[in-house]
């Protein structure tokens, strides 16, 4: 892969890794900061519907943030692009949709069809 495609997504994924940050920032003080009381039992469990759904969304990010961080080191080390499986270079498309992958789209459906049939 060439050093300006490399420097794009490295770009790509600091940039995720930014507003990820961002948003875990903004939801720290939104909770903090909320110190409603509800007379009608309706809104408080609502809101604590609301603030658990959010909290699923960080943690699914927190997640996240790993593969980014994982993402950039395979570029720092020469190996982001290439398919962990297989060991073929994953196309440039796949990775601008999902820069943080590690297979394939030929490995990757392999993988999915597997899970179907083991039921996962």
């Amino acid at each position: 892969m060439e050093q300006k495609e490399l420097e794009f997504f490295r770009g790509t994924l600091n940039q995720m890794l930014d507003d990820i940050l961002q948003k875990g920032q903004e939801t720290i003080e939104d909770m903090t900061e909320s110190g409603e009381t509800y007379a009608d039992p309706a809104d408080r469990a609502t809101a604590e519907s609301d603030r658990a759904f959010t909290l699923r969304l960080r943690d699914r990010e927190r997640k996240l943030i790993k593969k980014i961080q994982n993402a950039i080191q395979r570029i720092d080390d020469g190996d982001f692009g290439v398919c962990h499986s297989c060991g073929d270079d994953i196309s440039s498309a796949r990775l601008k949709a999902r820069p943080v992958t590690t297979l394939c789209i030929a490995c990757k459906s392999k993988q999915e069809e597997d899970e179907r049939n083991r039921g996962d």
